[in-house]
């Protein structure tokens, strides 16, 4: 079993972007903003010399807290399908907007996007004793996706499966 920790950078952060939904049959289609959260897990086999899982100081979480104000601190996030992707990039090309583009713009893929990148993050600061298990994204209170590692699903099934084997 790891040890687990976890980290919220919530929504009263005020990391603000706009993007759209562009494939919605809805009002989603249209550019809207969202100050976005994100609830980090963590793990480790092994806690570092100071007992911790991960160092939410400069040299642990810092470094995510960095990236997450680079990519959705007052920023457009234009999805690399959308078909007015060139549009959109005209309002960076202007000085209009700071655009960013990422595979899609829902909660699911700004969750697995951070998720990839903060298990990057994490991996290489802590020489890989240290991983992310999973990422939650919310837009605001109500809407929210979560992104889990394979191994977290893994060790769920094993889990599990050893329970059914006890009852």
């Amino acid at each position: 079993m790891a040890h687990l920790s976890t980290k919220s950078y919530g929504n009263e952060r005020g990391l603000s972007c706009c993007s759209r939904q562009w494939a919605a049959d809805s009002h989603c289609n249209l550019l809207h903003g969202y100050s976005f959260g994100f609830h980090f897990v963590f793990a480790a086999e092994q806690l570092d010399k100071r007992g911790w899982v991960l160092d939410f100081g400069k040299g642990g979480f810092g470094l995510i807290k960095a990236w997450l104000h680079s990519m959705f601190d007052h920023t457009l996030l234009v999805a690399e399908d959308d078909p007015e992707r060139p549009t959109l990039e005209a309002l960076g090309a202007k000085g209009l907007a700071d655009v960013r583009i990422v595979p899609g713009t829902s909660c699911e893929r700004m969750a697995e996007m951070a998720f990839k990148k903060a298990d990057e993050i994490v991996r290489e600061a802590t020489q890989g004793r240290c991983w992310v298990e999973s990422v939650e994204c919310s837009e605001h209170g109500s809407n929210s996706a979560i992104y889990r590692s394979s191994e977290a699903l893994d060790r769920a099934a094993e889990s599990d499966r050893l329970r059914s084997q006890l009852d």
